[in-house]
């Protein structure tokens, strides 16, 4: 191909074909943009022309769909909702279950060895620190425990009593906890003046020469040497019942349900004792208690908002004020969020606590579009028709409203997508991106319909409230002043052709940014602390994101003073010198009598606190193995005939599982034992990183083996899961704002609106990182909002500024801020007076979803009215205007480029500079 063409001072043909793709790009840019603002700008004619339409089907709609959540559901398996559904966990407690069913475990029942399953627990302390082993408190608490075990249940035709819904042992009795059978031991002991009666820790030996584990029955526990326990400041037992079926699963949580009653009625009447009962619906019903206590809250909050905004849309003049347009922009979010609940309800989705943030996603988005519409308003012609008025605000402030709803729904729609892991992450980016979507649609439709019967209210003179006609200056006179104060108006005969456009500075908050802050913020001596606070912001910021800690407390979700928190408080306090028990199962046939095996065994569990069968069994083997070097047959023939019959092993068969082979061998094709770590109150950390250090060493051992507690399936949420949607819509939000480059007439504004939600963010984490909020499900989906809500309120100054042309960096600043700083400032406060009542609410979801919440707001609102505005003043893009040089011979200019290719087919494309 050759080229040729006078070139003029464009450095030669490739600096020509790269202005001409730069040409071709920026012409691509504006085509697109024109059009889509023609588009809007007919779509705003349309809907001007059909109001009633557009202003009663959003209505119809919202409540034929919002009619169906009055019979909602709620989920109750907080599992289903904060686990991982897909999780090794997961499958590895499938693989416990088939090899140890709970049946098979009667004496091993540990701290939930495999499942949760029905349970009651209690722990029993005193307020002045008492032991709880001296005689007056044993008795005391074996006295509850007679109690608990006479509760009832009443069911039509049968009465059923602990006894028959509790785990059976071999002689058909109910198995209770061991601390029990050492209390009455401990009772029998003093009866009789026996002194030689002691209890050791963590393993103490019953009379019947079977060894137990107390360390989760004894805390507070103070030894005397060789383990002698010397006192005890607290007891909790534990009743584990059965539920086999669904009707002995009602009987059982009824049980439940009467066992905390009969719990704090056994508290009235001790007081010197405190208890805290536990149960395995108290998580759940804790978890949803957060709904209920936030009701009154709510609605102070739906009062403060509606306020507010009717507020911020007023003004002294009463024909330009619009109050009722806040009124009705609060509606628009209502009837999105009332539509989309009526639409995950009819598809069969369940409600949970974590929805209470979706009102606050949406009022903050859906809010900030029709400040921003009535924004648009103020800057129309007044002596234009409605129509064009309406027309006119589409075309300027839809493009960038429906850009942002398109990044609200990329990021949503990726967390609710199968890549989230999360049930509850995944319901809620589900129900927010069917809100926002209709909020998009209502406030095309419902409130720009609104905008045009106020038009009209307006156009004709009618007061904004009670739609009366406002009488001409000469006729107020003649009235009261309250009248006059009530009915001030500014009319267009007495208004010069050059104040035309300054009609709407009355509005306190415009007034207040033209005349006072934009010129404060732009100031030269002011701009040296503006940059020396956001160094110091980066820096606490900084040193919050390096203490990110991942929530592990599922107590971090419920409502305060429940059971839940009270019980967990207490079991922090008193039992967390060890861990919650382990499961060691091993799932392959091994040569047990093998010393290098043995070895390398209990290489594995080195560091570990062994409290099941497991180390006897081994020494007991190695002695065998030294003394006599017994073959395989023989030492399953002993273990079968003479070691499980030794009272010391009476319950080993519950952990292992024999298998008889075609020559009637017999072989251990699984066993387990079971371990506790030593660990401090302080450090429990320490404690996941050594699970997830066993489980890792699972997967490279020679042995094959195992490991599970229940608590994994929720610790794999931190190890994997949680981040992921936070990652995904990270993401997602950067292809996307790279992909819009090619719509919006400028790519700098991406580049620009990029770096600035990478601010808020990392400022955000840190900050609530101080502010002691961990990184658990509810902390990440604020953060997936805060993106968006980041690029709400930024992303239209900064595409005023970086498109301006002509005037100096500081004038479009103000510029910018005079045009989009009154909408902003407007949804901040109504979003801010909205979030405050929710930091009264008592539970720590709602906690949380405050902090996190209004650290996006508060750092949001600092970046658009301090950040910006002052960085933008001296950094890209340049907004001086090249002056041109009248001397023809020094003006630059392209006349032509002619391509020829070796067919002699000529293209010619022709750029003109001015």
């Amino acid at each position: 191909m050759v080229l040729r063409g006078p070139w003029g001072s464009c450095g030669g043909p490739g600096a020509a074909l790269a202005l001409l793709r730069a040409f071709r790009t920026r012409m691509l840019r504006q085509v697109l943009h024109r059009g889509l603002g023609t588009s809007f700008s007919r779509l705003g004619h349309f809907v001007a022309s059909h109001p009633v339409f557009f202003a009663s089907a959003p209505v119809l709609i919202s409540i034929l769909l919002g009619a169906s959540f009055s019979r909602y559901q709620v989920e109750e398996s907080v599992e289903h909702l904060l686990a991982p559904t897909h999780s090794l966990a997961k499958i590895e407690r499938n693989l416990v279950d088939s090899l140890f069913p709970v049946n098979r475990s009667k004496h091993r029942l540990y701290s939930d060895l495999q499942t949760p399953g029905r349970y009651g627990r209690v722990i029993i302390t005193s307020f002045r620190k008492a032991n709880m082993l001296d005689q007056h408190h044993t008795d005391l608490i074996l006295k509850l425990h007679s109690a608990v075990t006479r509760i009832q249940v009443q069911r039509p035709g049968f009465n059923y009593t602990f006894a028959h819904i509790c785990i059976l042992n071999n002689d058909k009795t109910c198995i209770v906890d061991d601390i029990v059978h050492v209390l009455e031991e401990l009772k029998a002991a003093r009866s009789s003046n026996r002194t030689n009666f002691a209890i050791t820790y963590p393993i103490t030996h019953l009379k019947d020469g079977r060894e137990v584990y107390n360390g989760h029955q004894l805390g507070g526990v103070t030894v005397h040497s060789k383990d002698r326990v010397k006192s005890a400041e607290a007891i909790q037992l534990t009743y584990y019942l059965q539920a086999i079926n669904s009707l002995n699963d009602m009987v059982a949580e009824k049980w439940e349900s009467i066992f905390c009653d009969t719990v704090e009625l056994f508290q009235k009447s001790n007081r010197k004792v405190k208890m805290y009962p536990f149960t395995s619906s108290s998580l759940k019903e804790d978890f949803q208690k957060t709904s209920r206590v936030s009701e009154r809250y709510l609605i102070t909050s739906l009062v403060l908002v509606v306020t507010l905004a009717i507020l911020c849309c007023s003004m002294q003049d009463c024909v330009r004020s619009k109050p009722w347009l806040g009124l009705l922009g609060l509606l628009t979010v209502t009837l999105a969020t009332l539509t989309a609940a009526g639409i995950i309800n009819l598809t069969g989705g369940k409600y949970n606590s974590t929805f209470l943030g979706i009102p606050f996603v949406m009022l903050g988005h859906g809010l900030y579009g029709t400040f921003e519409m009535l924004s648009s308003w103020r800057k129309t012609r007044e002596d234009q028709h409605v129509k064009e008025r309406t027309a006119a605000v589409f075309a300027d402030s839809m493009l960038s409203f429906s850009l942002t709803t398109a990044m609200y729904l990329v990021t949503f729609g990726i967390g609710a997508s199968p890549f989230t892991n999360i049930e509850a992450a995944r319901i809620f980016c589900c129900n927010s991106c069917i809100a926002i979507f209709f909020n998009y649609l209502y406030v095309l439709s419902f409130y720009g319909s609104s905008l045009v019967f106020t038009g009209y209210i307006e156009n004709n003179y009618q007061h904004s409230i009670f739609c009366r006609k406002v009488p001409k200056p000469e006729v107020l006179q003649e009235k009261p002043a309250w009248y006059r104060f009530l009915l001030t108006a500014k009319f267009s005969e007495d208004t010069a052709d050059s104040e035309e456009t300054n009609t709407y500075e009355s509005h306190l908050l415009v007034w207040f940014l033209k005349r006072y802050y934009c010129d404060w913020i732009t100031n030269t001596y002011v701009k040296p602390f503006v940059v020396l606070f956001y160094l110091v912001y980066i820096s606490f910021a900084l040193m919050g994101y390096l203490q990110v800690s991942e929530g592990s407390d599922l107590s971090n979700i419920v409502a305060t003073a429940t059971r839940t928190i009270e019980y967990t408080t207490a079991q922090q306090k008193y039992f967390s010198n060890y861990s919650p028990v382990i499961g060691f199962y091993i799932y392959e046939s091994i040569e047990y009598w093998n010393t290098s095996v043995q070895e390398d065994v209990l290489e594995y569990t080195k560091g570990f606190v062994r409290i099941s069968w497991f180390e006897s069994y081994l020494n007991y083997l190695r002695k065998l193995n030294i003394s006599t070097g017994l073959p395989k047959k023989n030492f399953t023939d002993m273990l079968r005939n003479s070691f499980l019959k030794t009272p010391q092993f009476a319950h080993f068969s519950e952990d292992i599982i024999f298998s008889k082979k075609y020559n009637n061998e017999v072989d251990v094709v699984a066993s387990r034992m079971f371990l506790v770590a030593k660990t401090m109150e302080t450090k429990r950390e320490e404690l996941y990183d050594l699970l997830e250090t066993l489980r890792k060493l699972s997967l490279t051992s020679k042995v094959k083996f195992i490991v599970f507690n229940p608590s994994f399936v929720y610790m794999d949420r931190y190890a994997s899961s949680v981040g992921a949607p936070l990652q995904n819509s990270c993401i997602s939000a950067l292809f996307l704002l790279f992909f819009s480059a090619f719509l919006v007439a400028d790519s700098l504004i991406n580049v620009w609106l990029t770096l600035t939600v990478a601010s808020v963010e990392f400022g955000v984490i840190g900050f609530m990182t101080l502010w002691k909020v961990e990184l658990d499900c509810i902390s990440v989906l604020c953060l997936i909002y805060g993106i968006n809500y980041t690029i709400d309120n930024c992303a239209p100054l900064l595409s005023t500024f970086v498109l301006g042309k002509e005037f100096t960096r500081t004038k479009w600043v103000k510029n910018a801020l005079e045009v989009h700083g009154v909408a902003i400032l407007q949804s901040y406060l109504c979003y801010i007076v909205g979030l405050i009542p929710l930091a009264a609410v008592p539970s720590n979801l709602t906690r949380t979803l405050f902090r996190c919440l209004f650290l996006i707001a508060l750092v949001t609102f600092f970046h658009c009215f301090a950040i910006l505005p002052v960085i933008l003043t001296f950094l890209p893009p340049s907004k001086k205007k090249r002056k041109e040089k009248k001397n023809p011979e020094n003006r630059e200019e392209i006349e032509c480029v002619e391509m020829v290719d070796m067919d002699s087919t000529r293209v010619v494309d022709q750029i003109t500079t001015v």
